[in-house]
């Protein structure tokens, strides 16, 4: 995921354009960051003790659905 990326997924959920506020478009780009690092790190987890590839698909896929 790309700064282009994480702007495009902000404007999608109503924050608006970052154009004239680059202070904004900074504390976005860092709050994605962070969280795609936990999010990084908790599959990376579920991989890591799961048996198979196909049973750490399904517990990743599984976050998302809670």
């Amino acid at each position: 995921m790309n700064r282009d990326d994480i702007i495009r997924m902000a404007e999608a959920c109503g924050i608006p354009e970052f154009e004239n506020n680059e202070s904004q478009a900074d504390g976005i780009l860092h709050f994605a960051t962070l969280v795609a690092a936990a999010e990084r790190e908790a599959c990376a987890k579920l991989a890591f003790n799961a048996k198979t590839y196909i049973e750490a698909a399904a517990a990743i896929r599984a976050r998302g659905q809670a």
